[in-house]
């Protein structure tokens, strides 16, 4: 089969035990490629290679690793357009917004170029005379990267990335809906003057080779981004075997809008935070917490915004809102749909599928009002085109109920007042919080991460990586 990808084991490109075709989500009838599917001995053999291959690339140089991930940003930046072009074919994210992602996983392998050059311990004095101590970071050894597949590229690069800076050998198992990018990255790794076994790939279902990883004893770490469901899996298998690990999950992120704000930047804020990208981002804005001064002007303004709202092909030129990723979320989108307005909610705008030229996952951006907090679409996450709005009464009452949530990602706030922006950073119960900014859209060279059940462990990306990514030693030494 001539447009077969093979996973990479110990650098050699492998044939899997079987493979599968990654459909265009634009256009049902377009297969992008056939991408290998490892089982449970492929996933251990990437396993026993990257443990061999571990304790030599613990022991290089910052030269070698900056070198490394340099090549990996350069070759990843210069081929921007066109891995945005495979990711928006496979996943559904508009044409734009592939390309953006492309490039931020780029600029991520550029930040952890440079801060291979920069890793740093402390030499302290000891509250015993005559003794020094050194407090260094070392790799924690084999780290398992179970990745999610709405931002493929994006999230694969930003845990690869740091871990190899660190001095760490990689598993990479991509989500099995969107292999092609994660290949696309396994491939250019592939040339960037690695040692053969320290990255590896094992595309494949998460049952299969994700339990391979969680299972062995040989994998050190196991960073993760998925459901909740799935995370609490892997919590308690690595729990089980004492490994280290680090989840990043599900959100139900509250974007309050009060009676001072600009209408307009509300508005753009709540349509950028929960549409875009087909609302298919942990970051999205599924609830818009709106104080009644301001409601009934605010879903006016979003209900004219999304009828404006272009939503066709991903690569089409003009396109704002691709399709949904596949028929098992399509069909979870319409579902909530149909409970919320079992439950009473009012569909203002939206919910229908779409039928465009090619066959695809199209669904109509959906706007549901009169909900309160305590119905089923305000308390699960959907992970499609669909918010919902809740009226209350003042600031008091949007904080409570934007902090009466499981999750703690993100939480907005459009607002022209100072006290009240400045009590919301303070008091809202999230990782992240955002002043007349949409809930969604992150800096790589900051941390990013949440509370409850939406993050557990250190966090991602920037100089906070290496706390998940390293293991501190302390040397004492008789001088």
């Amino acid at each position: 089969m001539s447009d077969l990808h093979n996973n990479f084991i110990d650098g050699v490109w492998v044939e899997g035990a079987e493979s599968a075709a990654n459909i265009n989500p634009s256009n049902t009838d377009e297969i992008i490629g056939y991408y290998a599917r490892g089982d449970d001995a492929q996933a251990q053999r990437a396993i026993e290679a990257a443990r061999a291959a571990a304790a030599t690339w613990a022991h290089s140089g910052p030269q070698q690793r900056y070198e490394v991930l340099k090549a990996i940003s350069d070759e990843t930046l210069a081929r921007k357009e066109e891995l945005g072009r495979l990711l928006s074919r496979e996943e559904g994210k508009t044409l734009p917004e592939g390309i953006g992602e492309a490039a931020r996983a780029g600029q991520v392998f550029a930040f952890f170029a440079g801060e291979a050059l920069r890793l740093a311990g402390e030499v302290l004095p000891s509250v015993r005379p005559g003794i020094g101590v050194e407090v260094t970071r070392e790799p924690v050894g084999v780290v398992g990267v179970i990745t999610p597949w709405n931002f493929p590229i994006a999230i694969p690069a930003w845990k690869v990335a740091p871990a190899l800076c660190y001095g760490n050998a990689v598993v990479l198992k991509p989500a099995d809906t969107t292999p092609g990018c994660a290949w696309a990255l396994a491939d250019i790794i592939s040339r960037s003057g690695l040692p053969e076994g320290v990255f590896n790939l094992v595309m494949g279902r998460g049952s299969v080779v994700g339990q391979a990883l969680l299972d062995s004893p040989e994998v050190d770490a196991i960073t993760f981004t998925g459901s909740v469901a799935t995370g609490r899996q892997v919590a308690a298998a690595c729990v089980a075997r004492m490994a280290k690990f680090q989840l990043e999950m599900g959100g139900k992120n509250p974007l309050v809008v009060l009676d001072d704000a600009d209408l307009a930047i509300a508005t753009d804020c709540a349509v950028n935070g929960a549409y875009f990208s087909t609302g298919q981002r942990c970051t999205a804005s599924s609830r818009l917490i709106v104080t009644e001064g301001i409601h009934d002007r605010f879903v006016a303004s979003v209900t004219e915004k999304l009828s404006g709202l272009i939503i066709d092909d991903a690569l089409k030129p003009g396109v704002q809102i691709g399709p949904v990723v596949d028929q098992g979320q399509l069909d979870q989108d319409l579902s909530y749909l149909e409970i919320a307005t079992k439950e009473n909610g009012k569909l203002a705008y939206g919910g229908a599928r779409l039928q465009r030229e090619t066959p695809g996952f199209y669904l109509e951006p959906a706007l549901i009002t009169e909900t309160d907090n305590t119905m089923r679409i305000n308390r699960e996450e959907v992970f499609g085109p669909v918010a919902s709005v809740i009226k209350v009464r003042d600031y008091e009452e949007a904080l409570a109920v934007a902090n009466d949530t499981a999750f703690g990602l993100s939480a907005g706030i459009c607002t022209t007042s100072l006290k009240h922006a400045t009590h919301f950073k303070r008091h809202s119960e999230a990782g992240m919080t955002m002043v007349n900014l949409p809930t969604a859209g992150v800096d790589y060279h900051v941390p990013f991460g949440g509370r409850k059940a939406s993050s557990y462990g250190p966090r991602e990306q920037g100089r906070y990586a290496a706390e998940f990514y390293t293991t501190v030693k302390t040397a004492y030494t008789l001088a």
